[in-house]
Parts: C-alpha cells; structure tokens; sequence
C-alpha cells in the first residue's frame, strides 16, 4: 500500500501563548502565595518594649541555673500563707491578678511567667517540661525565701502543680487544681474539641507555621474558644496574648511543647499527694473534660471539688468573685499551719 504524504494535513503549529500559560499560570500561583506568605509574617515583639508595657516599672526578675531570666511578682499580704499560682499554656501570670485582688488582704500571692511564656521568654536549656517548669518554681521560691506555700495552678499550671505536689511533697502545704491538665480521658468519652491554636499545633506544618505567622484574630479565635463568658474579652486582653505570644522565644516553646512527651503515666501516681487538696472547673470547660476533676478526686484521697455553673476554662477570669470565694473557704478549713520547732521560737 502507497501512501501519499499529500493526503495528510501537518498539524497546527503549536501555539506559544499555550506554552506561555502553562509556565505563567502556576508561577503565579506560586508568587501570590508567597506574597500572601509575607504578608501574613508576624515578627517577634520588642523584648524591652514588653517589660515597659506589662511588667511596668518594678518588673521583677530571677536568674536560675540554668540561664533561665524568670518575671515573677510577689504581691498581697506578706504577713499571710504563700501562694504561688502557675498560669496555663500560652498564658501568662496576669491572669492571677483578678485574684490577688481578691485574695490579696489575706494571702501573700506570687506568680510567675513559666518558661517559654510571657515575659520570662526562651530559656537556653529549652527544658519546657515539668522538670523545667517546676525548677522555675523553686527558682523564685528560693529568691523569695519561700521553703512551703499552697501551691495552684490552671491548665498546664495545675500539671506542672501536681507534678511539684509529687515530687516535693514537704514544700506544698495545700493544692488548688484549677481546670487542670493530665488526667486520662474516663471510659467511654471523646477529647474536647480544644480551640483552634492547639487544633493548628497537631500538624507538623501547623507547628512551622506557628513560629512564623501568628495573626491577631487567630489568637482572638483561641481565647473566645477557650471561654464561657466571651463578655470578658476586650481589645486588651487579646493584645496581651496576641503581643506576648511573639515575645522573643515563646512561639519556638509552644511548638517544642506541642511535641513534648507529657508524661501521661504519671497520672496514675497522683494518689500518693496528701497535701489538702481543692479541684476546681468550669463546668463548660471546652479544653479539658470537667469530667477530669471527678477523676482527680477519685485519686487523690480527702480532695475537694467545685464545680462552676456556665463557666469554661479559666475561671480565675471568667468568675473570679466565685473562684475567690471558693478558695479562700477550702483554704480556711483545710490550711494546716506549719509546725514550729520550739527550739526556732
């Protein structure tokens, strides 16, 4: 069979606008989300523009061991019982101060930023598990001259308190669980469905992210989805941690925490605590299961519980009159006043 190439039609030319858009279309795909990308970049705030802004003029520090540069504040009544309260992940020790407010006349109340929070920032040893967190207690308890208080905590705080409960026994004259973290899940229940910062820390790319772009109405969407009583949030409060969640190594810590072995086993030692203990939650706790605070006092022998009505994770905020309330009654019945050795009179 002949074939004649005259029979057959060459093809069209090819087109170069073609050509072009199959180059052009993805590049600018590409530019614009890197725009968007730099855009969206949230630097580190201004390390000395924090202290001026919320540790005020007599922000005080503590140097520890291992580099850590610790802001606490000693506050209240000096001649009363010691309280060292430890705030929650990606908070900050204002969050205490609606109760030294309240609890101030009668206590001696002490808080501080944890390491990798607020404006104690990253510390060198980047130890941000209990070991750390609970050697920047002793780091201010020793600068204080404190060898026993009550000791409380919300959150992660209340991990880090019950931990130090275990570990120092002597040191702690009584335990304030505030929504407080490390229990397991009871039978048969799910996770809360935690709000959208922890949400975007699951995912390896989430957490790359977190170091980089840290938008204002992210951290809004976070708090609102930490609390009941959204009446509380105002631009202050968001600016607060909006503005100290970039201080200088915070965000590197949360995402180094996000993948920090919690440790879960140890939750079946909280039995062995015999400090007088008050549990203490919200009852519309979205972060932690309320359940957890049954849990808590099936554990731990001679505990008490508090649950508050229409209330979410942070009750020191969001009903701080009734979290006041609360802990003062617990602590007037319950405070044993240390010994004395007659000898020391």
């Amino acid at each position: 069979m002949i074939v004649d190439d005259e029979d057959f039609d060459p093809p069209p030319p090819r087109r170069p606008i073609f050509r072009r858009k199959r180059v052009l279309i993805p590049l600018g795909i590409l530019l614009a989300l890197v725009a968007g990308f730099l855009l969206l970049l949230t630097p580190d705030t201004d390390r000395d523009e924090m202290i001026a802004k919320y540790g005020g003029p007599n922000a005080a520090f503590v140097a520890g061991p291992a580099g850590q540069r610790i802001h606490y504040r000693d506050q209240g009544s000096r001649d009363g019982p010691a309280i060292i309260l430890l705030h929650g992940s990606n908070a900050s020790l204002q969050t205490w101060e609606p109760l030294v407010q309240r609890l101030g006349g009668t206590y001696r109340i002490v808080t501080l930023d944890l390491p990798g929070h607020g404006l104690t920032g990253a510390t060198p040893d980047r130890d941000y598990g209990a070991d750390g967190m609970m050697d920047a207690v002793d780091v201010v308890a020793a600068k204080l001259g404190l060898d026993h208080f009550i000791l409380g905590g919300n959150s992660m705080g209340g991990w880090v308190a019950w931990r130090y409960a275990l570990a120092q026994p002597a040191r702690v004259d009584a335990l304030l669980l505030i929504d407080a973290a490390g229990m397991p899940l009871r039978k048969g229940e799910k996770r809360p469905e935690s709000n959208v910062g922890f949400r975007v820390l699951e995912y390896p790319f989430g957490r790359w992210l977190a170091t980089r772009v840290t938008p204002r109405m992210l951290v809004e969407q976070s708090l609102r989805g930490s609390l009941e009583k959204q009446a509380i949030v105002d631009d202050a409060m968001i600016d607060r941690y909006w503005e100290l969640l970039r201080f200088p190594g915070n965000r590197e810590a949360t995402v180094l925490r996000a993948r920090m072995d919690r440790e879960p086993a140890m939750a079946a030692h909280v039995g062995a605590i015999k400090a007088p203990t008050l549990i203490l939650f919200g009852d519309r706790d979205r972060l932690i299961n309320p359940s957890a605070a049954q849990t808590f006092h099936e554990r731990i022998a001679g505990s008490e519980v508090v649950l508050l009505a229409d209330i979410g994770h942070l009750p020191m905020e969001e009903a701080p009159d009734a979290t006041a309330t609360a802990i003062a009654d617990f602590l007037k019945r319950r405070l044993v006043p240390p010994s004395v050795d007659p000898e020391t009179r």
